[in-house]
């Protein structure tokens, strides 16, 4: 059998051929009769770099360049990772993309929040207003502070319920007019929105009941029958905005203009960063520092942070992320070691060992402590710094390195770690602190481990 093997001259030929066809054809591409409106797409100029010897600051130039590498290296590795505890697609804010970190500049704090003793003042948002028309009884648009629902048997009494009876209760800003303390009508709850460029005011939510006016008048409870529940129900899903979230007595923005996640020019006031350090302008946030589930910023990603927010346009976009973080006219880089993130009380005398002594003293204090270990008087804290009895290859504390620190890895039952974690509750088998205790315990030895103020 004999196969057919084309020539070279056949090849050259048909090669010829295609050519000569392709010569041969005229393509006439056509013209566009406007001009197109591309995006801009040039990255801006970086500033020029810092040139001092400070080692905070060239530690942080090295590591964190530009917004998009803290974003990549710091953001996400410390808020993102972990689901329940951290900033990803359940928990709000959203910070895994460049992107989402961006759109946390300018955009309002604890827009969802768990536990309202954790909302700051400063993030309190203007409420909806709530009005009783009817019955005898005009009340007039007034801010709601907060809304609660306490389940249970409707009040049955004479005269006025008390105050934590079963039903569903509003707390307003300023008092109802008038006198009457009963009134069956309806309650309508009102926002105002902008339509068409006018300001109006807008009824989303209505509730018919009977409706008990408290003395003080700021206080009212609605009854809840068994048909009504849903009722209820759907007026917590739509959304009622809060005046007082956090129940005490203050209405944030009455007081001043609420705070930013992310405030360009102002890391000071911004309140992803005042989490990170449990204060804001010297006053204490609520609620458990952050991270709580990752290690806490070193003092030069703080740096990168602080560095990149007080440079950030207040119109920035993603591509400002690309930007070289000024360091050289950053004001923070004149004194960075001052943005530890200790905070107020996180040192050994006044935090530390208070959670230690608490937590652990029953088992490691007296004069039989558990393992040789004792954890309450004065000479704590130099023993923490010599090598565990267990484990003599590591120190109990090893300042600024909490993987190397026996302790912490016990405390939260590391698997390099023979035993339970610490501290263990023979009675009921659990043990460890809770979440914002290690935290502050990571925080303390990442920094340095500092015995006092």
């Amino acid at each position: 059998m004999t196969l057919f093997r084309p020539s070279s001259l056949s090849l050259a030929g048909a090669a010829l051929a295609l050519g000569a066809c392709t010569v041969s054809t005229s393509f006439d591409p056509g013209e566009i009769d406007f001009e197109p409106e591309r995006p801009e797409t040039t990255t801006p100029d970086d500033p020029d770099p810092y040139t001092g010897d400070d080692e905070i600051v060239l530690e942080a130039q090295s590591n964190f360049r530009t917004g998009i590498e803290l974003h990549q290296k710091v953001i996400w590795r410390t808020c993102t990772p972990n689901g329940g505890v951290c900033h990803n697609s359940k928990e709000f804010p959203d910070l895994r993309t460049p992107s989402n970190f961006v759109n946390a500049f300018g955009a309002n704090c604890n827009v969802q929040y768990g536990e309202f003793e954790s909302v700051y003042d400063r993030c309190e948002r203007p409420g909806d207003r709530f009005r009783i028309a009817g019955g005898g009884l005009n009340s007039g648009q007034i801010e709601i502070g907060w809304i609660e629902s306490i389940p249970g048997d409707i009040f049955e009494g004479e005269g006025l319920p008390p105050e934590d009876s079963p039903g569903f209760h509003i707390h307003l800003a300023d008092p109802i007019p008038g006198e009457q303390t009963e009134v069956y009508t309806t309650g309508e709850f009102e926002r105002t929105f902008i339509n068409e460029g006018k300001v109006e005011d807008f009824t989303f939510a209505e509730y018919t009941t009977l409706w008990y006016v408290l003395p003080g008048r700021k206080h009212l409870i609605g009854e809840v029958r068994e048909y009504q529940v849903d009722q209820v129900q759907n007026l917590f899903t739509v959304g009622i905005i809060e005046g007082d979230a956090n129940r005490n007595e203050v209405f944030g923005a009455r007081e001043d203009d609420p705070v930013h996640l992310l405030e360009p020019g102002s890391p000071e006031t911004s309140y992803l960063i005042a989490r990170l350090r449990g204060t804001m302008l010297g006053e204490e946030i609520p609620g458990s520092r952050m991270p709580l589930a990752n290690a806490p910023f070193t003092i030069p990603e703080m740096l990168a942070l602080f560095c990149l927010v007080e440079g950030f346009p207040a119109d920035g976009t993603e591509a400002d992320l690309d930007r070289g973080i000024d360091y050289a006219n950053c004001s923070y880089s004149e004194d960075p070691a001052g943005l530890g993130l200790l905070g107020e009380g996180v040192t050994w005398s006044a935090r530390i060992s208070k959670i230690l002594e608490f937590n652990c003293g029953g088992c490691h204090g007296g004069a039989n402590p558990e393992a040789g270990l004792t954890l309450v008087g004065d000479e704590v804290y130099a023993r923490l710094l010599e090598p565990s009895t267990q484990n003599p290859e590591l120190p109990l504390i090893t300042p600024g390195v909490p993987e190397e620190s026996y302790l912490y890895l016990k405390l939260i039952g590391d698997d390099s770690i023979t035993g339970n974690p610490m501290p263990y509750n023979p009675l009921t088998g659990e043990g460890t602190l809770g979440e914002a205790e290690l935290a502050d315990v990571l925080t303390w030895i990442t920094n340095g481990a500092v015995e006092n103020e």
